[in-house]
């Protein structure tokens, strides 16, 4: 009996920054022949026009779009109907947020209900928001780590898929800190990724 061809789901990866996370993930779509036959990228896309991961994309042979939220002048409503109409029109199957850093509407985040993950650089539900790495230092942690999670209306408060922890050093700064992270962001989110595309969503731990 011939087993039926299942093509790979379509991710469409949202980025602000220098993308390393994007592409940590566009790299196990396109170099892992089991994660390849899961999910491609179709889409990265910034709200910044001179992020570096635009260009690193490209680089990969991979479609860019950028949507720059400061045409619209404080309209989040317009900025976010912009990003929905280039989005679809790559029709993907997976939004992944890797280090998009705009705080979305529920409207958007209903239109992509179900699809939309987002790494975050905390022990969730430990340190919503921003300087997580700081906040953990003083705090007296004794460990940190990175999230990924399902994106729901609540900031960064979404189901928890997947979660890797590092040991806080004495000494550290928030800088080192976060790079030991990084480290294990890279290795959690296209782990969390694959589950997701072969809809599975039981908690993973490194």
């Amino acid at each position: 009996m011939n087993s039926k061809v299942v093509s790979p789901k379509k991710v469409a990866i949202l980025i602000s920054g220098g993308g390393s996370n994007m592409v940590s993930l566009a790299k196990s779509m396109m170099e892992n022949a089991e994660d390849a036959r899961l999910g491609r990228p179709c889409l990265v896309l910034s709200n910044v026009p001179t992020a570096g991961g635009v260009a690193k994309a490209a680089d990969m042979g991979i479609a860019t779009e950028v949507v720059d939220h400061r045409d619209f002048k404080g309209d989040r409503e317009a900025f976010e109907q912009k990003l929905i109409s280039v989005i679809d029109h790559y029709e993907p199957d997976v939004i992944a947020m890797a280090g998009f850093m705009r705080i979305l509407t529920p409207t958007f985040i209903s239109h992509y209900a179900g699809k939309m993950l987002n790494i975050h650089p905390s022990l969730l539900p430990k340190y919503k928001g921003l300087h997580t790495h700081q906040r953990a230092i003083e705090a007296g942690d004794a460990e940190a780590g990175c999230s990924v999670h399902e994106v729901t209306a609540e900031l960064d408060g979404g189901p928890i898929l997947g979660q890797a922890r590092v040991p806080i050093m004495a000494g550290d700064t928030a800088d080192d800190l976060a790079a030991r992270v990084l480290v294990k962001e890279h290795l959690l989110y296209p782990a969390v990724l694959k589950r997701f595309l072969l809809g599975e969503k039981d908690l993973i731990t490194l």
